[in-house]
């Protein structure tokens, strides 16, 4: 084999990796998959596919060994191959943000920017959320939260604020959180707690981001 070959070899397997992600369903299904493993039944409702679709979809990932699977009885369970997937799909999108006007545009009108966390607020969020001196909540199902959730984030899935608004105390700052800067289920939590007369807000971190700026994640 020439030098040349080797190269092109080279190139062509790092290659898989970006064909592989050229989907925008395909890169859904791994921002699904970075809060915690599911079934192909449960990752198809999530992000809108029939189920043969989202087999074909997983099999192209799988085959470049961005997911694995596991049986649990009699269903498949899919997860991510690696913590390096989920930070993928985070500088994926963060290159985006930086350099595509269309995406920032996009995300403008589709709702408010939540705040982005650098390094120094992470540390100030989780310190203020250790003392109590603000509430956060992760609106995620619960199942997604048991995977993995920010430190001292209580669990309020968006479907159940509503019935328990009550447990949340209304003499201080609730910062709600879900799967990344595209989730909209901590716009629609905020949203409904501001309604409610409470100070709210949003963050852009989901875990996946809590991970990529090497910070620990609580489990329940």
């Amino acid at each position: 084999m020439t030098s040349r070959q080797t190269k092109d070899l080279l190139y062509e397997q790092v290659a898989r990796i970006g064909k592989a992600v050229s989907s925008p369903k395909r890169l859904e299904l791994l921002e699904i998959l970075a809060q915690g493993e599911k079934t192909v039944d449960m990752l198809a409702a999530e992000a809108g596919l029939s189920i043969k679709l989202a087999s074909a979809h997983l099999k192209v990932l799988k085959a470049a060994r961005l997911v694995e699977t596991q049986r649990d009885g009699r269903f498949i369970a899919y997860r991510l191959s690696g913590e390096d997937v989920s930070a993928l799909w985070v500088n994926l999108r963060t290159v985006a943000e930086e350099h595509l006007v269309e995406l920032k545009v996009a995300m403008d009108r589709i709702f408010a920017a939540p705040e982005k966390l650098d390094a120094e607020t992470r540390r100030s969020l989780m310190e203020k959320a250790r003392r109590g001196d603000v509430v956060v909540i992760d609106v995620r199902p619960s199942a997604e939260y048991a995977s993995g959730h920010l430190p001292f984030a209580r669990s309020m899935p968006l479907d159940e604020i509503r019935q328990r608004i009550k447990e949340l105390p209304a003499d201080k700052d609730i910062v709600a959180y879900c799967r990344g800067p595209f989730c909209m289920m901590s716009a629609e939590a905020v949203a409904l707690l501001k309604a409610h007369g409470y100070r709210a807000q949003k963050i852009a971190d989901g875990t996946p981001e809590w991970q990529a700026a090497g910070l620990p994640l609580a489990e329940s």
